[in-house]
């Protein structure tokens, strides 16, 4: 069972807690939880990842056992505290300001 933390306005969007379970088969990396996330939860299509493209969208970061991932290949496997349950994949709208 694969953990995702979600910030809150993603968790509002789609009417859950902080975090949701996802069940995956095979290698855990970026594009199969936001695949099996966008297919839980349909409204979050296009929120995380470009319809089109299937890139991270600017101002959406992903970490995972303190360290930002937000620019790993989204085929790259995800450390093994987060493919046995143990650390969540965390989601984080990023903020920016001047």
């Amino acid at each position: 069972m694969i953990r995702v933390a979600l910030p809150y306005h993603l968790r509002n969007l789609a009417k859950v807690g902080s975090e949701v379970e996802l069940e995956l088969d095979g290698p855990v990396t970026q594009r199969r939880i936001l695949d099996a996330l966008e297919s839980h939860y349909p409204v979050l299509k296009g929120t995380v990842r470009d319809h089109v493209t299937q890139l991270r969208r600017p101002f959406v970061r992903f970490f995972a056992c303190q360290e930002d991932l937000s620019n790993d290949a989204p085929d790259d496997l995800l450390p093994e505290e987060v493919a046995e349950g143990r650390e969540p994949f965390v989601v984080v709208g990023a903020m920016a300001g001047g």
